[in-house]
């Protein structure tokens, strides 16, 4: 099995390199006994639905696209469990940085679900932040059962400490980022 990504506009595949053909670490990674084979007509329904709900900060928006045992597993905060949590952690991260928005850069299908290649970007400590992020996303019944999100934090973190006019924002937001480490299978 090989994955190809693709530009959400445009549909050109993008090369992974040599070890795209191998594959076996994506595999082991997107294996989930409750997701379901999901085909690229429903991933690319997906990934336009992902970018639709990150182009505000509407929680609801978000809760549409999750299943009610939903999972999320991130670095900087705890993994969390059930659509409830999942909004709770949302509203967060929103007061935080209010217009918090992701740009989708390109994604790729696989067996039982799909990743997706985006930038987060919004507005702490009154400057700029963004950061690149990829979240492997698996789907059931065409909504997100678990999603497992990567990027590096030291960036992140790096900015927020050296932006004080931000630390009231945070601690009146409710976030508390969690520093523990994740693994691939969110633990």
């Amino acid at each position: 099995m090989s994955i190809t990504l693709t530009r959400l506009l445009g549909g050109h595949p993008v090369s992974l390199g040599p070890s795209a053909e191998r594959n076996e670490l994506v595999e082991a990674q997107t294996s989930n006994p409750v997701a379901e084979q999901v085909t690229s007509e429903q991933a690319e329904r997906f990934v336009q639905r992902f970018a639709e709900a990150w182009s505000g900060s509407d929680v609801s928006r978000f809760e549409a696209l999750w299943t009610d045992d939903i999972v999320l597993v991130q670095p900087m905060m705890p993994t969390t469990v059930g659509k409830a949590a999942c909004s709770e952690a949302f509203t967060g991260l929103f007061r935080l940085i209010p217009d918090l928005r992701a740009t989708v850069h390109r994604w790729g299908h696989t067996r039982d679900g799909v990743l997706i290649e985006f930038t987060l970007s919004g507005t702490f400590g009154g400057r700029p932040l963004s950061w690149p992020v990829v979240d492997r996303i698996l789907l059931r019944d065409g909504l997100v059962a678990k999603r497992v999100s990567y990027f590096d934090t030291a960036p992140l973190i790096t900015k927020m400490l050296t932006r004080p006019r931000g630390w009231r924002q945070l601690l009146a937001s409710g976030f508390r980022p969690s520093f523990g480490s994740v693994d691939r299978d969110g633990r």
